[in-house]
């Protein structure tokens, strides 16, 4: 059975671009985003690593670590950073400061079931397959809250990956949630728990649409 949401993110140690790590010591008290690329050179996955690269910052300002995987060495990813760098200099500074870890045995793409059993294309030179396109959002105490999979031949939205985190931790710490299409200022969602009488001191301005639908206005920092 492969990992769940709420399932505590297994620890692991590996080689990176940024030297070895331990995965739990190295989120700490952050939240961490890691994602897995079928391989590197490859067309799709340079162009997501440079995005990364781009958006640094607004994962930074959200504590976010980022870190990525790879079924190459260290070698390759190291040449290949210098091509991510090139290709995302046409759009704006870009500079891969994130690791990306070496998994070319596959040993942690197994651990975290990324593996691609789809696209029988989507293998390296041995058959061994590469992995698919996962993205594993982890909290602070180490708990899996996101994963999406997306197939080998489809870049992610990265825009999209902000915004969840941006709802999770609002949603940590507001006792909201957060309906379709949300994004940072509209109005959310007053958590089921939270009776009436506690939204007017919490929510002053809350709306009730239906018993089971209330909602508010939100002013975050």
């Amino acid at each position: 059975m492969g990992l769940r949401l709420g399932d505590i993110a297994p620890d692991f140690e590996a080689e990176t671009t940024k030297g070895p790590i331990k995965f739990h010591e190295w989120i700490g008290d952050s939240w961490a985003i890691l994602f897995s690329h079928p391989g590197d050179f490859t067309p799709v996955c340079t162009t997501e690593l440079a995005e990364v690269a781009r958006r640094a910052p607004d994962f930074a300002k959200r504590n976010v670590k980022l870190i990525g995987i790879s079924a190459n060495g260290l070698d390759d990813h190291k040449k290949w950073i210098q091509d991510i760098n090139e290709w995302g200099s046409q759009f704006g500074p870009t500079d891969v400061q994130y690791p990306i870890i070496a998994d070319a045995d596959r040993k942690i793409s197994t651990l975290y079931d990324m593996l691609d059993e789809q696209d029988p294309t989507n293998r390296d030179a041995k058959g061994l397959p590469f992995t698919i396109r996962t993205v594993f959002i982890i909290d602070p105490k180490k708990t899996i809250r996101l994963t999406l999979s997306y197939p080998a031949s489809t870049g992610r939205n990265f825009d999209e990956i902000l915004r969840v985190v941006d709802s999770l931790q609002i949603g940590d710490k507001y006792r909201v949630t957060t309906p379709v299409n949300w994004k940072k200022g509209d109005d959310v969602i007053v958590h089921p728990t939270v009776s009436n009488e506690e939204a007017k001191t919490l929510f002053p301005e809350f709306k009730i649409h239906k018993p089971y639908l209330r909602t508010t206005p939100l002013k975050v920092e």
